[in-house]
């Protein structure tokens, strides 16, 4: 079993959060995966940004506005 960081992106509607979270290989023909945790606060970052609750976001993840670069 090997493991490599990574950084994975989660975007709700003006905003996007970049998240690190560890994938995990393995000989199964599952893999990779991420653990219970990573997965949780993945979760637990789009929540975040559905209720625009930034403090929580911002702790868990760096968090972007996204606006248009042309209307």
């Amino acid at each position: 079993m090997t493991k490599k960081q990574t950084t994975k992106l989660i975007h709700f509607g003006d905003y996007a959060a970049e998240v690190d979270v560890e994938l995990v290989y393995t000989d199964d023909e599952w893999s990779p995966y991420l653990s219970v945790d990573d997965a949780m606060k993945l979760d637990d970052v789009r929540e975040a940004l559905r209720q625009k609750d930034f403090a929580t976001a911002t702790r868990l993840a760096r968090v972007y506005k996204l606006s248009p670069l042309a209307v």
